[in-house]
């Protein structure tokens, strides 16, 4: 069973996300928040599995109720509604922690499927909000004469083809087929990967490739 926490501060969000999740036999809502500090208290509180967190909210926003959140309790995965598509804030929302975005507007059972994604482990991004998080990797990418951090060049070569195919959006299959090599060999070269740099999931090890230039916006694919 997923316990979900709810925070947004519209009552009838609130409602209607709860009557989707709670329709699913795996998924439960455990509470709610109608602001970013009562939803730090609460996931404090709670201890949820997955919060559902919109990204503007009174008295503390979602970005830095996120952050707040994931120090405290790296486990519990953050998912980020928004009704902007090109919400300028997405970049900092996931660099704050979130492990995926969704637009309000999005069916619900794309919802439902996004809770069960971060749950696992994993991170998703709604197809609409990939333009903006690649524009603010342009913004933000370093110095292309950067040396690249200690961590990665820990990395042996075939975790660095992983990562990199990764951090290209390729699913866990797509890397077998293009690599090769069987998709249990596929899921450990991400997972030490994730491990070696200190990362929770997909969406982190896209952040931390663009930072420290290993991949640039306009690399071809």
């Amino acid at each position: 069973m997923t316990s979900i926490l709810l925070c947004d501060d519209q009552a009838l969000v609130r409602v209607g996300l709860r009557k989707i999740l709670e329709l699913e036999p795996d998924t439960t809502v455990v509470g709610e928040a109608s602001d970013g500090q009562e939803a730090v208290s609460a996931a404090r509180r709670l201890r949820p599995d997955v919060v559902v967190m919109d990204i503007r909210m009174p008295v503390l926003d979602g970005i830095e109720a996120t952050r707040r959140i994931v120090q405290e309790r790296p486990i519990t995965r953050v998912l980020m509604l928004t009704t902007f598509g090109l919400d300028g804030y997405v970049y900092e929302a996931l660099r704050a922690g979130a492990s995926g975005f969704m637009l309000k507007d999005a069916a619900p059972e794309e919802l439902v499927a996004a809770v069960r994604v971060v749950h696992a482990g994993d991170a998703i991004l709604a197809p609409g909000i990939t333009r903006a998080v690649v524009e603010e990797f342009t913004r933000h990418a370093p110095h292309p004469n950067r040396e690249l951090p200690a961590a990665l060049q820990a990395l042996t070569p075939r975790e660095r083809e992983v990562l990199e195919l990764l951090v290209r959006g390729l699913s866990n299959p797509r890397i077998c087929e293009r690599l090769v090599i069987s998709e249990a060999t596929t899921k450990t070269h991400v997972a030490r990967i994730l491990q070696k740099l200190g990362l929770r999931d997909r969406v982190q090890a896209v952040i931390y490739a663009y930072e420290t230039g290993l991949i640039t916006p306009g690399d071809p694919s």
